[in-house]
């Protein structure tokens, strides 16, 4: 019986594989792969921030689930993956935007607090006794009139979008993204690319139950989750779009067919 490959490489976040991986950080990103969707857009006007909060039962109260996070006034977070660990990295960049204000009689920047949350994330996984986070954030705020979107990986990675997805939806979100991303969109464009994305990268209904929309404008710096009658808004205004998409190309392909013949 041949031994496993990793056998032995992945009782401890501190053992490194003879091919340099952890195996317990990949583990970590397969609990995010797992969730569900969140989204996060950039453009001129501001940022918006979209999440799937799926459900596994008609008896689930949607509104205790939380995906979206207000961290400081001017920044909010989505998260995919543990909740419960979401739960305690949300709680921490809190902290951190505080002693921030508190120190330095001024709003924590974007970039600042996403490069200390990393900076703990990574900790986890350097210290015997401790396993990386489960969960995955996209951090989106404006500072001075400047828009910025991060996201953050279990390893403690940190990369800037213009647009990016975590969970079960990225590779189809991303597709999205990569097709209709402009970056001049307006802030309604850029929830109606969310939701786009977010529709591609599900299989069931999206609706105002089980989806949430907050966006922190550039004007006023100031971090805003929006009511289900406007979330029920934007999503008929997409699906009124997109129905209007399909009968272009039917007509197009109807074309095609009449000369053709």
């Amino acid at each position: 019986m041949q031994p496993l490959q990793n056998a032995g490489y992945d009782r401890a976040i501190t053992v490194f594989s003879p091919d340099g991986r952890l195996f317990q950080v990949e583990y970590a990103r397969e609990a995010v792969k797992r969730g569900t969707t969140s989204i996060g857009v950039k453009c001129p006007d501001g940022i918006v921030l979209a999440v799937d909060k799926r459900t596994t039962s008609t008896l689930v109260e949607s509104t205790s689930i939380e995906k979206l996070f207000k961290i400081d006034e001017h920044i909010g977070a989505a998260t995919s993956g543990l909740v419960a660990d979401a739960r305690a990295l949300v709680e921490r960049a809190r902290v951190e935007a505080q002693i921030n204000k508190i120190t330095y009689s001024e709003p924590i920047r974007v970039d600042s607090l996403a490069k200390k949350l990393c900076d703990m994330l990574q900790l986890y996984t350097q210290n015997g006794g401790v396993r990386p986070f489960g969960s995955a954030l996209i951090i989106g705020g404006v500072y001075n009139g400047v828009c910025k979107l991060f996201e953050t990986d279990p390893s403690g990675a940190l990369i800037e979008y213009k647009a990016t997805a975590i969970g079960s939806g990225r590779s189809a979100a991303m597709d999205i993204f990569e097709e209709q991303y402009k970056e001049d969109l307006s802030i309604d464009d850029a929830i109606a690319l969310a939701l786009t994305a977010i529709n591609e990268a599900t299989e069931h209904e999206n609706t105002s139950d089980n989806l949430e929309i907050a966006i922190i404008n550039k004007e006023d710096g100031e971090y805003n989750k929006l009511s289900k009658e406007e979330v029920t808004a934007y999503i008929e205004k997409v699906l009124v779009e997109d129905e209007a998409e399909d009968e272009e190309e039917e007509e197009v392909d109807d074309s095609d067919d009449i000369d053709d013949e």
